[in-house]
């Protein structure tokens, strides 16, 4: 199945089975798709098993008519995690073979294993540290290379440049690094955002961030993804007109910190949600540890779901809680909504899909029901959907 992550169809054209509208593609199938599209940078996915870390992706970016006028240069940059494992082998090691359907076990009522005997209930937060990189992967590709060879992107002198960024890793999140450059943050996961400037930026599997670079005279821009917590990196080069380009290393001089929220404490959207109240707030409890290995919302591990049940027209508000020591970013099918609340803080935020609810943390987001059918929420951590952090939102 081909999931148009970022798009919002009726739910039979949203290119996924689990949620029963339609059956996979069998093999030599031909199927069509009529939908009105949604401007900005998105992409496309696999939405079955464990295709989408066989890099069964690709960007689908969908211009304005400002878009195609602005006199700057379009680059798309597609972000991934490769193993010469496969996929199921992959996941079998985490699982330690136990059956990797949507079938894992449950974890416990009374607060969820973390290894050692020792439940969340009761643990010091001071004494653990954030799980980070389930996978020990291979290489790190941008346009399926890696910096050894990277993708060179030629430039005019003093271009300004449109980088979209798409993190279509598995499970793997990076942290976007331009060194000395600063960039303008246009947009995220395909929403405007009032413009704030930077030079590293976090961004989680699914994610989308758009740049505008200006090389201002810059010979040479290189445009590093580093893994969190690791030092390993890939990433492409901005580089103008017969300008030489230096090897870059795949390996920075550091590790790299955890992906936070600290570029979503800055965002709010240029088109935010009209104003209105919430006539519906839900909560999700993301649950699930590394020993064993599952993952779950609400202690109800899918397909076994507990559904979020809401009512066409109602504008829903999300709150979803974090009670496992990983990050979850966290997916809505069908919706963009709208980040309300970072860890008890209420803020204006920005409009997205995708949204990073950090370990023993908590996240609100708020959306309007317009969109009826049942829309699968999820964990974009391949390996933490599959086994079990998935839901559905039922309306209508």
């Amino acid at each position: 199945m081909v999931h148009w992550h970022g798009q919002t169809p009726d739910p039979a054209q949203d290119g996924v089975s689990d949620t029963g509208y339609v059956s996979p593609l069998t093999p030599g199938e031909r199927r069509s798709y009529d939908f009105s599209p949604r401007a900005g940078t998105h992409w496309m996915h696999s939405h079955h098993a464990l295709q989408k870390q066989a890099l069964l992706t690709a960007p689908l970016v969908v211009y304005t008519a400002e878009d195609e006028a602005a006199d700057v240069q379009d680059v798309t940059v597609l972000l991934h995690d490769f193993a010469f494992r496969s996929p199921e082998e992959i996941l079998s090691e985490l699982t330690g073979g136990q059956s990797a359907g949507h079938d894992m076990h449950q974890q416990p009522a009374g607060g969820m294993s973390m290894g050692g005997g020792m439940m969340m209930g009761g643990m010091d937060h001071s004494m653990m540290s954030m799980d980070l990189n389930d996978v020990r992967y291979d290489a790190f590709l941008a346009n399926d290379r890696t910096l050894d060879d990277p993708e060179i992107i030629r430039t005019e002198a003093n271009a300004k440049v449109r980088l979209r960024l798409i993190n279509a890793a598995a499970s793997t999140s990076f942290w976007i690094n331009l060194e000395d450059v600063e960039a303008t943050v246009l947009a995220v996961d395909g929403n405007a955002v009032e413009p704030i400037r930077g030079h590293r930026f976090p961004l989680a599997p699914a994610q989308r961030l758009d740049l505008l670079v200006e090389m201002k005279g810059k010979a040479v821009v290189p445009v590093f993804a580093q893994v969190e917590g690791l030092q390993d990196r890939t990433g492409v080069i901005l580089a103008a007109n017969g300008a030489d380009v230096p090897k870059f290393s795949s390996k920075a001089e550091q590790q790299e910190a955890p992906v936070d929220l600290s570029l979503e404490e800055q965002l709010s959207a240029a088109s935010p949600l009209p104003s209105k109240p919430t006539d519906r707030t839900v909560q999700t409890m993301a649950m699930g540890s590394m020993d064993p290995y599952a993952w779950n919302l609400d202690n109800a591990p899918w397909p076994n779901r507990t559904p979020l049940k809401i009512a066409e027209g109602e504008r829903v508000t999300l709150e979803i809680m974090n009670h496992s020591m990983m990050a979850h970013p966290m997916h809505l099918h069908g919706h963009h909504f709208q980040v309300t609340v970072l860890n008890g803080r209420r803020l204006n935020g920005a409009m997205r899909d995708t949204v990073v609810v950090p370990a023993m943390g908590s996240v609100s987001v708020s959306f309007d029901a317009d969109n009826p059918g049942r829309w699968l929420f999820h964990c974009h951590n391949l390996y933490h959907m599959m086994t079990g952090m998935m839901t559905e939102v039922v309306y209508g």
